[in-house]
């Protein structure tokens, strides 16, 4: 079964989604923390921290290789359940390897994001242990957006994973509930998911009959709202 994590770094909604069976764990980022109103990032990640037991990701938001190093050093002690999350290469398109090589024989729990290929997923798999657990995030819904099938990358990397046990192949960018049906056919390990979403998905099963009823429901209600007449 693909596990859902939420993808948020909004306090009020980690507590509201920490509660729900569904929701295994948290991803975070910069760019949701910024969202989310955080002014400092080591205060506002232990709050978040605070909140939930489930696995939560962390990342490191320098961009120079030893400074990476150093950061999620740090991160990793923030909890037992913290992932350290490292982008597959700089903003220069400079691979981390050093990075992942150095913090996965600290036995850091990792989660590569920013992975577009099957090629990042070997060059990742090159640097790590069979042991200490990593998460490979690869970013469904930005390929999508500019016209490319995420789905052959995906069948290659969980290909070339099997061996190591401690891999995790994760749907990111999640655009629409069914790619929650897509990551689960093709074997994915976990998705993560934005709460509206993971809303939706808590509503699969409906019938083909029961959607167009729906459907027609809210298009009479609206009509009625408006007072529209012929």
């Amino acid at each position: 079964m693909t596990k859902i994590f939420c993808d948020i770094a909004d306090i009020n909604l980690i507590k509201k989604f920490d509660k729900k069976k569904i929701v295994r764990g948290f991803t975070t980022n910069p760019s949701l923390m910024r969202s989310a109103g955080a002014k400092d990032y080591l205060k506002y990640s232990k709050k978040i921290i605070k909140i939930t037991k489930k696995p939560i990701s962390c990342e490191v938001f320098a961009d120079e290789i030893n400074n990476m190093i150093l950061q999620g050093q740090k991160i990793s002690k923030w909890g037992k359940n913290v992932y350290v999350k490292v982008p597959v290469t700089n903003s220069k398109g400079q691979f981390t390897g050093r990075v992942i090589k150095k913090l996965n024989s600290d036995k850091i729990k990792l989660n590569i994001t920013a992975v577009y290929t099957a090629n990042q997923t070997r060059k990742i798999l090159n640097n790590i242990d069979k042991k200490t657990k990593v998460i490979i995030s690869i970013f469904a819904g930005r390929m999508a957006d500019v016209g490319k099938d995420p789905v052959p990358q995906f069948k290659e990397s969980l290909k070339i994973s099997k061996k190591f046990k401690n891999v995790e192949i994760l749907w990111a960018s999640t655009r629409e509930p069914y790619n929650y049906t897509q990551a689960r056919n093709l074997g994915c390990h976990i998705i993560t998911v934005p709460p509206s979403i993971i809303e939706k998905i808590e509503n699969f099963g409906k019938t083909f009959e029961k959607l167009t009823k729906d459907t027609v429901k809210g298009f009479l209600k609206d009509t009625r709202k408006s007072k529209y007449t012929l």
